[in-house]
């Protein structure tokens, strides 16, 4: 829909200006006369180069949403008005993308829209979960509440995240050093040794000669390397986003010896608290399930908790199907039927979830130190016995000189 700009005086003669999606001019200026505007001006707002090329937006980072979420919350619980809030959100905020889907946000909720239907506009930034929440907390007429809510569980999720993307970053880099400074050996340091070598004369030990035609190889091949590491990459995330092959790679990932662990857990503590968060708002179980199967990020998760609304659905408990999956641990399964049968399903979540991020907090310190001299030894491994293969025929002349 095309974005116009206009400007009006109101009733007591001051001069407003503002943006606004309409299908054309009259249907601006007749929505602005219903609001007691005159002296209306209205023309085409021109499209900013970043429409033509989506990639020079600013992308809107998920810590921005939280903390929209919380000023949002402290803002309403403060009485302020849900216009005024809207305003002063775009006002502050730096991101100009962000800034400017809030303008609109409020806009639409100017012409008559409401809350829930504005934010729907934008997927991308505002899941299922957040404008199920929302819609949650204008039916009850309890949006500050669920505001507050949304903010706790937003910014116990974004920490989760961070702290399961710290435990991936050490052993990811690595392995890109390594990457680097083997392929820096063989392209720069043992040609120099092979050309010393060549002026020797004589046999060369097999790891000298093996690391040699390595060397070789890499330079006359390494475009063509490049290239089939590119093509094997984009392959992989075709094969990703097929059915298939997301549940195939999400099924590798939880057989992992340590990381399959980690993120069962991290699996887990998400699919509590998020039901839990649901379940406290009002969300009927069936449909928090669907919401947050979809929110896993673990196509086996996703399934499983499919299959546990199937279950409900035909009459059965929670408990009971949760347990078919195998994917949660007998005590999960315990304390949710605990829980059921007690009329506390949504605290008992909540409990679950937050014992579940003690134990992640627990399992990546305990998977860094772990890590931490496995990878040394690694790196130096292979750096040292490349180094040590080089100057094998160095010490072997040293040798018979003496």
């Amino acid at each position: 829909m095309p974005i116009f700009i206009w400007e009006g005086t109101t009733k007591k003669n001051e001069v407003k200006k503002g943006e606004m999606d309409a299908a054309d001019e009259l249907a601006v200026r007749g929505l602005l006369r219903r609001q007691g505007y005159k002296s209306i001006e209205v023309k085409l707002k021109p499209k900013d180069i970043s429409e033509y090329l989506p990639f020079l937006k600013g992308k809107v980072k998920e810590k921005s949403v939280v903390v929209f979420c919380r000023v949002f919350s402290t803002m309403i619980n403060a009485g302020l008005p849900l216009i005024q809030c809207l305003d002063l959100l775009a006002q502050q905020e730096q991101n100009k993308n962000f800034a400017k889907i809030i303008r609109s946000i409020k806009e639409d909720i100017e012409g008559g829209t409401s809350l829930t239907n504005a934010l729907k506009k934008y997927p991308q930034i505002f899941d299922e979960l957040f404008v199920n929440l929302i819609a949650a907390g204008e039916a009850g007429g309890m949006l500050d509440v669920i505001l507050e809510r949304l903010s706790n569980y937003m910014e116990k999720a974004l920490r989760l995240k961070r702290r399961v993307k710290g435990a991936m970053t050490y052993p990811i880099a690595v392995l890109v050093i390594s990457i680097s400074v083997v392929a820096l050996l063989l392209l720069k340091v043992i040609p120099v040794f092979k050309k010393m070598f060549e002026g020797m004369g004589g046999q060369l030990p097999g790891p000298t000669q093996f690391l040699i035609t390595a060397s070789e190889f890499t330079q006359h091949y390494f475009l063509y390397m490049l290239a089939v590491g590119v093509v094997i990459y984009i392959a992989f995330l075709r094969f990703y986003k097929t059915e298939k092959g997301r549940l195939a790679v999400d099924s590798m990932l939880l057989k992992l010896p340590i990381f399959g662990i980690l993120l069962k857990k991290v699996a887990v503590a998400k699919f509590s608290r998020t039901l839990s968060t649901m379940m406290t708002s009002g969300v009927p179980i069936l449909e928090g399930l669907s919401i947050v199967s979809k929110t896993s990020g673990n196509k086996v998760v996703e399934n499983a908790l499919m299959k546990t609304r199937q279950g409900i659905s035909e009459g059965r408990s929670i408990a009971e199907p949760l347990a078919e999956t195998e994917l949660f641990p007998p005590m999960v399964i315990q304390m949710i039927s605990v829980g059921e049968a007690t009329g506390a399903l949504d605290s008992m979540l909540s409990k679950i979830a937050n014992f579940y991020d003690e134990e992640i907090d627990v399992a990546v310190d305990s998977m860094t130190a772990l890590l931490e001299p496995v990878m040394m030894v690694f790196l130096g491994g292979i750096v040292g016995g490349m180094i040590i293969a080089m100057y094998l025929p160095i010490f072997k002349l040293a040798s018979v000189v003496g």
